[in-house]
């Protein structure tokens, strides 16, 4: 199945420790470029989000976002037992030099400086739930690329029966443009003498004909028109095969135009590459 690479999802959890918020953005790129936006708490998760980005995704421009908000009510602050004590003999050492100096409150020892430390959360809990959030996301995000792929499936199959036929209107009109150059050319020439040399009359449509044969370029056309939709039915990512076989489907098309001796072979080669060109703008998009 064929995926675009443009897509969005997004995924969220909260429990009694974190809110959590996955938002992951998809663009076409020509290689897998991932970029992350992490709090400091998560940064610890980075590698790990790239190695599973990059184990489901072949191709495309990765925007991460995680968003967190800690939700468990925890005591803020925790007094550092060893550095107050620690305070309290140095205050006591000095009194007994200084008899007349007062007694430290407790909102003096309080203030002195890394007395008080912010309680330090265990995070690897909320890591393990944010890294199975983000399994969600890129499941969404795989899903919501598989979805738009097989919308482009979709139109570059019809754009491929609409070339095909085209193919087929060229076959068609090629030996009734010959005829209609023969006829004129044998017009011309007896307009001018009254005696035909039949043999150089063949000679000359031989090699007209040689440079108006277009065979080879529609049996190519079909065959890239078979490897197109033999590719759509791969899993793997097929976006660079398909815009080289855009590029040789529009070689031939131009090849007929500029082979054409009438407006409507003509016609029909402009036809195919406007068909050609609405393939590879949505080819752009795919993985």
């Amino acid at each position: 199945m064929i995926r675009s690479m443009t897509a969005f999802s997004r995924a969220s959890a909260t429990d009694e420790q974190a809110e959590l918020v996955w938002e992951l953005r998809s663009v076409n790129h020509r290689y897998l470029e991932t970029n992350l936006r992490l709090p400091e708490e998560m940064r610890v998760l980075e590698p790990v989000v790239r190695e599973r980005l990059a184990r489901r995704l072949g191709r495309g421009k990765i925007d991460g976002n995680l968003r967190y908000k800690a939700t468990a009510a925890v005591s803020a602050l925790q007094i550092n037992q060893l550095l107050a004590e620690q305070v309290l003999l140095a205050a006591t050492q000095l009194r007994e030099k200084m008899p007349d100096a007062g007694v430290p409150q407790v909102m003096d020892i309080l203030k002195w400086p890394g007395i008080l430390e912010p309680v330090r959360q265990d995070l690897a809990p909320v890591q393990q739930a944010a890294a199975s959030l983000l399994e969600l996301a890129i499941d969404d995000l795989v899903e919501t690329r598989e979805r738009e792929g097989a919308r482009l499936r979709e139109m570059i199959d019809s754009r491929c029966q609409a070339m095909r036929e085209q193919v087929q209107r060229a076959k068609v009109r090629i030996p009734l443009v010959l005829q209609q150059v023969r006829e004129r050319l044998s017009k011309r020439l007896a307009e001018l003498s009254q005696e035909l040399d039949s043999e150089r009359l063949e000679q000359e449509m031989v090699m007209l004909t040689q440079r108006l044969d277009v065979d080879e370029e529609m049996d190519r056309l079909n065959a890239h028109l078979d490897e197109i939709e033999s590719v759509l039915q791969r899993d793997d990512p097929v976006g660079r095969r398909l815009d080289f076989l855009m590029q040789e489907l529009n070689r031939e098309a131009n090849t007929l135009g500029s082979k054409s001796a009438d407006s409507e072979t003509t016609a029909i080669s402009v036809e195919m590459k406007v068909l050609i060109e609405q393939m590879r703008e949505q080819v752009q998009n795919i993985e």
